[in-house]
Formats: structure tokens, sequence, C-alpha cells
């Protein structure tokens, strides 16, 4: 099957990933000479693919069919992983969408009922471009005060890369901040041209120069899930496990949750937390509100 390139994003993203790469990991002999750039050139990639200079460089400049064999294997021969692999074919196959602007999201009853019933683990409902659609008490007191935040300015990403106290409380702020990166990314891909994701992209762009960077360098952060470290004022340092679960009527939804080990420093933490918190009058809070 051949689908049409989305032209500038899929040859950026072919350039990043060979620039990456040296003759000697993808098993070529290494060249007598310095290079004047760094990487893999275009007509070592095309020779181990095994097309022709021109077809590549024609690939590169979204002027020519990809097929999707000719995208497994320049997966396998840059080296991708599972998430920059998937990347790739979204790229491929993105060309043919037209710019437009979709509909605010509404929190989905099911992961709805699934938050109410959160009320010893901080959890967050994340929408499209890492919005926050909704969150729990027990989250807000974890990581920020969502209240205080315009509707409009309820973003994952932008609390990561515009918010002090919210780069403070992430010990492990670039790993985080740059799999904010990848995910943006990845939704640049399925929807190129969103206009809500390019305006958050070029304010953060401008708000950032660590973003900036790494937009622009192209590299892929893993996406999932996994152990992040913080610094509360209150209770100290937490080393949290964070999963999600996507919503199966609508997957743009997705619900981060974060648990400790039971009798750990942490999972003390959280308790303490939820009992600070604890009012049972109050009701899990949404971007609605």
């Amino acid at each position: 099957m051949y689908t049409k390139a989305h032209v500038p994003e899929l040859g950026e993203f072919l350039k990043a990933c060979r620039a990456r790469l040296s003759p000697r990991t993808v098993g070529l002999p290494e060249p007598g000479a310095p290079r004047r750039v760094p990487g893999l050139r275009r007509e070592e990639v095309a020779q181990l693919v095994g097309i022709s200079t021109h077809a590549y460089a024609r690939l590169e400049q979204g002027r020519a069919p990809v097929s999707g064999t000719v995208l497994a294997t320049l997966a396998r021969v840059l080296h991708l992983d599972d998430d920059q692999r998937e990347h790739l074919f979204e790229l491929a196959a993105a060309g043919a969408c037209e710019p437009r602007r979709r509909p605010a999201q509404k929190v989905h009853p099911q992961l709805r009922r699934i938050l109410d019933e959160l009320t010893t683990s901080p959890a967050l409902l994340i929408g499209r471009h890492l919005d926050i659609l909704a969150w729990n008490p027990l989250a807000a007191a974890l990581l920020t005060d969502f209240d205080k935040v315009p509707a409009k300015k309820r973003n994952y990403a932008r609390l990561m890369f515009t918010d002090p106290a919210f780069r403070e409380l992430c010990l492990d702020w670039r790993t985080n901040a740059r799999t904010c990166v990848t995910h943006l990314r990845l939704e640049a891909a399925r929807h190129p041209g969103d206009p809500g994701l390019a305006a958050l992209v070029g304010e953060l762009s401008v708000a950032d120069a660590d973003f900036r960077q790494w937009w622009v360098g192209r590299q892929m952060n893993g996406l999932r899930m996994g152990t992040k470290r913080l610094r509360h004022p209150i209770v100290g340092d937490l080393t949290l496990d964070w999963d999600s679960l996507t919503c199966t009527a609508d997957p743009t939804q997705k619900l981060l949750i974060a648990t400790a080990d039971p009798g750990t420093p942490s999972h003390d933490g959280l308790l303490f937390l939820a009992s600070w918190t604890a009012d049972p009058g109050r009701p899990p809070q949404d971007a609605a509100a």
C-alpha cells in the first residue's frame, strides 16, 4: 500500500534519525577522512534500504510515494524504537489531512466514574495536546492547584515548561519534559496543521529554549509510564509509579494514576496528603468547573 508523505515532517524526521547514526553503527566501513556533517549520508541509507539514492532523496523531500515495506526497512536500518517506528508510519500517512479546529473535549463518563472512586491515589485525566480535563483533590495537592490555573491554560506541557514551581517539583524534569515534547510531536504527526496544537507549540517555543531546541531536534523519548521522582514542599521526596488507562470510547482521553509501594515513605506521604485534603463535600474537579 502506498501513501503520500507528509512533506516537511517526514523529511526532517528522517534527517534527524540518520544524523544520530555512524557508519560503524549500521555495519558500514568507517571513512578515512572526517565528515563535514555527522551521521549517515543519504546514499548510505539508500544502500542499506535497497533503493536508489535518487529515490531516497525524493522520499526525504516528500516527492515520492512510500510503501509499507520501505518504511519497515527504514525503521530497522535507522535503529528506531517502537515509538519512533510508529511516528515514522504516522508521518508517512498524514499528508492528506486538512487543518481544522476540533471541538473542545468533554470528560467521558466512564473515566469520570473511575476518577470519582480514587481517593488515595493522585489522578489526572489528560486529553488532546496534554490538556488537563479533570483531576482529583489529591492530584491538586501533589502537583498544583489546578483551580488557580485558567481553564484555557490547563495543559500539562505548558505547566512543565512555564511554571517554575512545577519544574522544581519534578526531580527528573528533563526526562519528563522531553516526554511531553514527544507526545506533542506524535500528535502533530496524527493531525498535521491542527490549529490548537500549532498555537501551543508556538507558545512553548517562544517561552522556553529547551522546548525550542528539542522540538527542532526531533528526538523521540519513550511515552510509556514509569517511575517519577517528585520533591513535594510538604511531604518531601516521593517516588511514584505512574500508569495510564485509555478510554475505549475516546482514545484521546487517558487517566494517569500515581501509586507507591505500601509501607514505603512515598506511600505514607500520599496517605498524609490524602488525609490533609480530605473533604467529603468536595468532588473531583474538571476543567469545565
